[in-house]
């Protein structure tokens, strides 16, 4: 028997190659078959949302990678694990296998649109990774030692359990201390039948397993797709737009440094999604699907959409997880066709009160009809700030809505509008405790100074952006150490839909200070003060910072 660690290093590369092989099936297949991402999608699909909160304040947009990172973890202390059991017995090593082979394929198969063929990326993996455990195994512990049989031992010899430092220690075969030549020490099978541990042999087909498994892992990814379609992406010619955006009003940017640019750049843009793997949808092979409540089914290619009349306009998005002052909000530039005029072309029966829409991925999101009907320039986007959708942020297609929180508006890689009503239907977010519509609530945030900044004594600017998406902001107000409020500049703005810069000037004095801002919207509506957690449709409160002034 080998010493413990031998197991647990065979273990490792053996699930190292299963996860390599499967990777590499699955960029066959389909990345969303890669057992570590169902596994992923399935926790987050099960984590309550407290939790799901608190992953996203904590870790921000690196929340996937967190989890990705604590499965990977904990699969490589299972598979450590098992390779021990497999050095005692391999039995045990392939019915550990085995196991979690069952369950990466239930969570794959259990996926929204999953098929039989979806569990193959596990299924290979799991068979090679076995053949690959059973052969580090062997290869570790599986040759005899060179030369004659050794005299057989004593009863009480052979009965006594040989340690791997006792091992280590042993006489050769012939009587004489091994070292680096063909003899090795001799440990002993449950038979008594002397067995000799291959420490360099282990080694040498570890590193052989690593490079297997690292070389099927990026072969895997490539073949992923994301490469051609970002050169489909690449390939696209965006029309003119037949509405063209107003242009900005001068003042919209107030230029002030550290205080977020009105046009939020595609790089800083925040993107909070349930997808661990970014979906890859080939634009040639892309069709929306507008079915359900409506007199005439419409199904569009991507050139469909593409011919029909283009809008451009500004739009601030927010996320409902966003807590107050968070960063989880942007405002760009964007193209697309109206989302009514699509409606339209299948003829939206009057009972209709929802637009249950379905990404690529399976994610659901539930928009109320009347919003997107009412003349605001909700949109299936094509572009965002003058270039084709990014694929992190819904290429080829997503859905953009003012006046609404994302989790019930703006889907990404769309691909599937049923009309329904809110009384049939619940989308992904509903049945996991979030309010199933989520008009943005009006919020402000101060960005310059920073909470905790050290500032001189003397004049210096407080700044922020306020939005109250499709209502407006009209006036944002700020108080020192719970002092009067205080009229802020207002930047200009093109429309309601986006978010508002503002700035104050403030004599500062020596000591520490605590900021406060509020919003009032067009509609009369001040922010109340009373702090809620994002759940179940939104954040409420002051933002607050405090300074140091010396």
């Amino acid at each position: 028997m080998a010493p413990a660690w031998a197991g647990a290093l065979a273990g490792l590369v053996s699930g190292g190659v299963a996860l390599g092989i499967a990777q590499l099936v699955a960029g066959f297949v389909g990345p969303e078959t890669f057992p570590v991402v169902a596994v992923g999608d399935a926790t987050v699909d099960l984590t309550p949302a407290p939790v799901k909160d608190f992953a996203i304040r904590t870790f921000g947009e690196n929340d996937k990678a967190v989890l990705v990172g604590g499965v990977l973890v904990v699969l490589a202390g299972v598979a450590a694990l098992i390779g021990v059991l497999a050095g005692r017995r391999l039995a045990y090593g392939f019915a550990g296998l085995a196991a979690f082979g069952v369950i990466g394929a239930l969570a794959v198969v259990t996926r929204p649109d999953a098929g039989p063929l979806d569990a193959l990326p596990t299924v290979v993996g799991v068979a090679v990774g076995v053949w690959a455990l059973a052969w580090l195994v062997r290869r570790a512990g599986g040759r005899r030692p060179a030369g004659p049989a050794p005299d057989t031992p004593s009863a009480s010899a052979a009965s006594a359990p040989v340690s791997p430092v006792d091992a280590d220690r042993a006489p050769s075969a012939g009587g004489e201390q091994a070292g680096d030549g063909a003899e090795r020490p001799a440990v002993m099978r449950a038979g008594g039948e002397p067995v000799a541990f291959d420490r360099r042999r282990l080694l040498t087909g570890a590193v052989g397993g690593v490079v297997v498994a690292g070389a099927a892992g990026v072969l895997g990814q490539q073949l992923g797709g994301r490469q051609a379609v970002d050169a489909a992406r690449t390939g696209v010619a965006l029309p003119r737009p037949a509405t063209p955006a107003k242009p900005l009003p001068a003042g919209a940017d107030l230029r002030i440094r550290g205080l977020s640019p009105f046009v939020t750049p595609n790089r800083d843009f925040y993107r909070v999604d349930t997808a661990l793997v970014v979906p890859q949808v080939d634009p040639n092979d892309w069709k929306l699907r507008i079915h359900g409540l409506v007199d005439r089914p419409v199904e569009l290619t991507y050139a469909d959409l593409l011919k029909m009349p283009l809008t451009e306009a500004d739009v601030t998005l927010a996320c409902v997880s966003n807590e107050v002052g968070g960063p989880y909000v942007g405002n760009a530039r964007w193209l697309g066709v109206r989302m009514s005029e699509v409606l339209r072309r299948a003829g939206l029966r009057s009972d209709a009160d929802m637009l249950l829409s379905t990404s690529a991925d399976g994610f659901t999101c539930g928009t109320p009809v009347d919003v997107v009907m009412d003349g605001r320039e909700a949109l299936f986007a094509v572009a965002m700030n003058g270039e084709v959708l990014p694929v992190d942020h819904g290429f080829p297609v997503r859905q953009v809505v003012p006046g609404l929180y994302g989790y019930v508006s703006a889907t990404k890689w769309v691909v599937d509008i049923k009309v329904t009503r809110f009384d049939r239907d619940e989308a992904y977010w509903t049945p996991r405790g979030w309010s199933a519509k989520g008009p943005i609530k009006t919020q402000s945030r101060i960005d310059v100074p920073k909470s905790g900044d050290s500032l001189k004594a003397g004049g210096t600017t407080i700044a922020g952006v306020a939005w109250a998406q499709h209502t407006g902001v009209d006036a944002v107000e700020v108080r020192v150490d719970r002092g009067q409020w205080r009229q802020a500049k207002l930047a200009e703005v093109p429309g309601p839909d986006t978010w508002r810069q503002w700035s104050i000037d403030w004599a500062a004095t020596p000591g520490e200070h605590t900021i406060e801002v509020r919003a009032t919207d067009a509609s009369g509506y001040t922010q109340t003060d009373q702090l809620a957690p994002p759940a179940p449709d939104g954040a409420t409160g002051w933002h607050a910072i405090t300074v140091k002034v010396s």
